[in-house]
């Protein structure tokens, strides 16, 4: 019988700069899933790659003094090279620099044009260069992007438009229709009400203000903009071109996809544009999408401006591919953001893989071998406490291929491990230490070592999506073949008479504080050896000078936050409850890009007191606190025994 196909994509990597273990959560997530759905039968083809083109790759190669092609042949290269490590087992790596991508991307503009859905006009507005996205004044308040938070660029080219209104009502059939197509819930509203309901504006698909791009073939002014040219690399990886007389096999087999996997920040574009291009194009829609969370460093997402990125290489070397999957994956919840810091993965590390599966491995060899000479006992002495591991196991898969089906990885795991403590259980309550002593319990100890070693070898195939160098490890210690999911139809497919490994070398505990020690003094080194070398620093510009009589006008005085809150619609703005002791005030500050307001509550701050009161995104102000910084603004926190009301002078 013909497998049943299954196309499965990640978000194509941009070709900025190394990524970083948020960003290779998607990886390997994705190729967790492929490896199940290969694992149940399917004939899987697996795509991901890298997004190559745009204004912020074309400034980062005019920095570094190389061509555009140069970077990211380079920053390719290094994605490639993690996607490989982490052990993702890819069908295909797609470059949007690939001449065919290129070709085809530069004729699907040429039909949507040609059959009326693009338009030339001009664009005014708001540009942020990091997400390659366009916004209006409402949506980036304060000149800030609502998507990372940096600083937009007001922006006026000549431009081409993609008539989205046009397609609207069908894709909303579309998503009504299907009701997985946008997937978890929460993102499916989020993207109906937030921007199909209110109206869809006609979106910006060419450039004319920068050249890295692929030319729109009529109009030599113009580089096909980002989205055009990242989301058909769904298809044109497949050999799609609008040009073709008839599409190859290789699309037509798998087209549509039956998931994209990708992160919740770019769902808008995979959601609403993605399928309005598809449906213009004549082409079926995708089965899914699904918006996976964030991996964030504790509680905020990294960025390499806040000091708190993490590599994958780096975890790799210090816990191993496996250990490093292992923790992603089951970190992560299915709709919320997770969390990473090195604590945590030492804690899951020791408990899980150290102290549950490989103690449970390691005491089951260890006795087999003792007792047996390492050949796999008979199983036939059964017993009530077996019945009970059986049906602990029997649970475990049903909802292990329920949760897995459902993209639910981190449940999923939580139910293999619930099987592996079960079994470390059952050690303790046969006691096989006992029954070893007794020569009568000799065909009991076999069957109590059996279940034992048959339990350990199907949590290894239900584990093989997750850590499969891991698995791999376990099946050859059993010496079995008994590895796919046919082979857990039912309990006790392990072969006896079968000599087997003493041993299994899986998981040692850590030295937490050993290891920590080791990492900070790593993340040190690396700081030190990147700190450019110190400059005289040049004198800034100023301003005019001022008498002292004008500086002893400026009524600086001491005073404590006694509450905190941002200010609604303005994303940099927060609005500050000052007591100087002799009254109350409020301020209005710009910083909220830096501080959260439970950073602030209690602190001791310098405020101009003087200051003529003015009204900030309709929110009034009484004064200004004192801060240094450009680029990141930092507070002057005073010693918390300063007076209140106190002149600074």
């Amino acid at each position: 019988m013909e497998k049943q196909k299954f196309y499965i994509t990640t978000a194509i990597a941009y070709a900025s700069r190394k990524p970083h273990i948020g960003n290779t959560y998607e990886i390997i997530l994705t190729d967790a899933i492929a490896r199940y759905k290969k694992l149940r039968g399917y004939d899987v083809y697996f795509l991901t790659g890298t997004d190559e083109h745009g204004q912020k790759i074309e400034d980062l190669a005019k920095e570094a003094d190389i061509s555009p092609k140069q970077y990211v042949d380079n920053v390719a290269g290094e994605i490639r090279d993690i996607w490989n490590l982490v052990g993702a087992d890819y069908d295909k790596f797609i470059r949007t620099t690939d001449d065919y991508h290129e070709e085809a991307v530069a004729a699907i503009f040429k039909k949507l044009y040609d059959q009326g859905d693009i338009y030339k006009s001009e664009y005014e507005g708001l540009y942020c260069v990091p997400c390659e996205s366009f916004f209006t004044e409402t949506q980036a308040t304060g000149g800030i992007c609502p998507d990372c938070g940096r600083p937009v660029q007001k922006t006026t080219e000549e431009a081409y438009f993609f008539k989205m209104s046009k397609y609207a009502d069908k894709l909303t059939k579309y998503i009504e229709e299907n009701p997985d197509f946008i997937s978890p819930e929460p993102r499916k509203k989020e993207m109906i009400n937030n921007f199909i309901k209110p109206g869809l504006q006609d979106l910006c698909v060419s450039r004319s203000s920068f050249k890295w791009g692929v030319p729109v073939s009529f109009d030599d002014k113009h580089v096909i903009y980002v989205w055009i040219d990242a989301l058909s690399n769904y298809i044109t990886a497949l050999g799609y071109n609008p040009n073709n007389e008839k599409q190859p096999e290789l699309y037509n087999k798998y087209w549509p996809a039956d998931v994209h996997i990708i992160g919740k920040d770019i769902l808008r574009f995979h959601t609403i544009y993605w399928p309005i291009m598809l449906m213009a194009l004549g082409e079926p829609l995708p089965k899914r999408v699904f918006g996976h969370p964030w991996l964030l460093f504790g509680a905020d997402k990294m960025s390499k401006s806040k000091g708190n990125i993490i590599y994958a290489d780096d975890l790799v070397r210090h816990f191993g591919v496996d250990g490093v999957r292992y923790y992603v994956l089951e970190e992560m919840p299915f709709a919320a953001d997770g969390s990473i810091s090195y604590e945590s993965i030492i804690d899951r590390y020791n408990a899980n893989l150290a102290n549950n599966l490989g103690n449970l491995v390691n005491r089951t060899l260890a006795m087999t071998g003792k007792y047996f000479e390492s050949i796999v006992p008979s199983g036939e002495h059964r017993e009530a406490l077996d019945d009970e591991l059986t049906a602990a196991f029997e649970s475990a898969k049903k909802n292990y291929c329920e949760l897995m089906d459902n993209f639910k990885l981190a449940d999923a795991i939580e139910e293999v491990f619930g099987l592996l403590r079960r079994a470390n259980k059952y050690i303790d309550e046969t006691t096989p230490w006992v029954l070893a002593k007794d020569e009568s319990k000799k065909q009991r100890l076999g069957t109590v070592l059996y279940n034992l070693l048959e339990t350990i070898r199907i949590s290894a195939v239900m584990l093989s999506p997750i850590m499969p160098d891991t698995s791999k490890a376990i099946f050859d210690v059993l010496e079995t073949d008994k590895r796919d999911f046919d082979s857990i139809a039912s309990f006790g497919q392990l072969a006896t008479g079968v000599k087997i490994g003493a041993s299994a070398h899986l998981f040692d505990r850590i030295d937490e504080a050993k290891k920590l020690e080791e990492i900070n003094a790593e993340i040190a080194e690396r700081a030190k050896a990147a700190a450019p070398a110190e400059e005289v620093a040049e004198k800034p510009e100023g301003v005019a000078q001022i008498g002292f009589d004008d500086f002893m006008k400026v009524e600086l005085r001491v005073a404590k936050v006694i509450a905190c809150e941002s200010v609604p619609k303005a994303k940099k703005l927060l609005k500050l409850k000052l007591d100087l002791g002799y009254e109350q005030r409020q301020v209005v500050s710009g910083i909220a890009k830096f501080y959260k307001p439970e950073d602030l509550i209690g602190k001791k701050i310098i405020v101009v007191a003087n200051l003529a009161p003015a009204t900030l995104c309709g929110v009034e102000s009484n004064g200004m606190i004192l801060a240094s910084g450009e680029e990141e603004i930092k507070v002057v926190f005073l010693d918390g025994s300063a007076k209140l009301g106190d002149r600074i002078r």
